[in-house]
């Protein structure tokens, strides 16, 4: 198991500075092809679910294998880092609050999830593990103006298992964060991993992974 000096939340800015992160939110089904492929309906409105910023891990080089688990997956994601709070956020403000993007990784333990929804249980625990949020260096929403357009790609040992585009999301990050903030005010710092598109897979120790996100800083990891 890594140290857990590794599990800081503080999460390096591209041209400078750190950012403290805070609470890990996660959309659920927010790409209609992973949806079909899980066997989902889309839901409405989007539903979320809260990962502890312990599972943050910034710029691994290598992620341990967890534990409890015989089929950890991979769902790459765009991360939105929030800069402003604000609570009932109207969409057409939401931009406003953002302040970067990230490349960011749902790691699941989908047996794990798989049992606890066969038994109608809550599956916390298949999402939140140590190193279960691997993200990169935050970049600044001014330099990455075309990132609501950018194509996002996932391969392992160099074959191309998930490729997607932001724009095919079900709800665009303005949405995510007007809905998200009708529960609970949003704080500075807070991490909204906003779901993947179609292709998660299985991982299994020696993989190589790496996850990109057009115009971010990509992850790059081994599993251990």
């Amino acid at each position: 198991m890594t140290d857990a000096s590794v599990f800081s939340p503080d999460i390096p800015v591209l041209g400078g500075g750190d950012l403290a992160a805070g609470r890990v939110f996660c959309v659920g089904r927010n790409y209609a092809d992973h949806a079909a492929e899980m066997g989902d309906a889309v839901p409405e409105p989007p539903f979320f679910f809260i990962k502890p910023a312990t599972c943050l891990v910034v710029r691994p080089a290598t992620l341990s294998y967890p534990p409890r688990t015989a089929d950890l997956q991979h769902e790459i994601e765009l991360v939105v880092v929030i800069g402003k709070g604000g609570r009932d956020i109207a969409r057409e403000a939401a931009l406003t609050h953002v302040t970067g993007y990230a490349t960011g990784i749902d790691m699941t333990r989908r047996d794990m999830q798989a049992d606890a929804k066969a038994k109608r249980r809550p599956w916390d625990m298949s999402k939140s593990f140590d190193e279960a949020a691997p993200v990169s260096a935050v970049t600044p929403i001014a330099a990455a103006p075309a990132v609501e357009s950018a194509v996002l790609r996932l391969s392992v040992n160099g074959e191309v298992r998930q490729e997607g585009c932001v724009a095919d999301m079900i709800w665009p990050v303005a949405d995510v964060i007007a809905e998200l903030s009708s529960y609970m005010a949003l704080l500075p710092g807070d991490l909204i991993y906003t779901g993947t598109p179609a292709g998660v897979g299985t991982l299994l120790q020696g993989d190589r992974v790496r996850a990109e996100i057009e115009g971010l800083e990509p992850l790059d990891f081994t599993i251990a």
